[in-house]
């Protein structure tokens, strides 16, 4: 085990929603320790797999389009989950992350743990800025983010027991 552990932001910020991701990557600058891998990805699966490629821990934060939509909501999945979810919703995404995750998986180039982040928008369109729904729910977005790599640190703190309390 290596330690890292790192958080990929998918999305882009010129089409509205899709800048969810990267404002929580931002957002964490500062928060979370220095050694902490925080990277903005458009959600190309290549790119993602070589950003977490020897990763312990992988926290994606993307945005999500549902049927029917709730934007604002908020969803934190597992890598399996997130990967079994691929039907009734959809990526922002020309190949979406259960797909990526799917390929990772075959390669065996998946970290050991992957936590998804996600916040269902509502327009992906050409545009900056966060739609109402999307912008009100980014606090607990970056906190749910933030809690994800501190749980990640503790797990692989070598001081800590396997109860998870830390030793003298």
């Amino acid at each position: 085990m290596t330690g890292r552990v790192v958080v990929i932001g998918v999305g882009n910020p010129l089409r509205g929603d899709d800048g969810a991701g990267p404002a929580v990557v931002e957002a964490l600058r500062g928060r979370v320790p220095d050694d902490t891998v925080l990277a903005i990805s458009d959600g190309e699966p290549g790119r993602m797999l070589e950003l977490w490629r020897g990763a312990d821990t992988a926290v994606v934060v993307e945005a999500l389009r549902t049927r029917p939509p709730r934007p604002g909501a908020l969803h934190t999945l597992t890598g399996t989950e997130a990967a079994g979810r691929a039907r009734g919703t959809a990526s922002t995404h020309a190949l979406g992350l259960g797909e990526c995750l799917a390929l990772a998986e075959a390669l065996d180039l998946l970290p050991r743990k992957v936590v998804v982040h996600a916040v269902e928008v509502v327009h992906v369109e050409l545009g900056t800025g966060l739609s109402e729904p999307v912008r009100s729910a980014l606090p607990e977005l970056i906190e749910r983010a933030s809690a994800s790599v501190r749980q990640a640190r503790e797990g692989n703190d070598p001081r800590r027991t396997s109860g998870g309390a830390p030793r003298p």
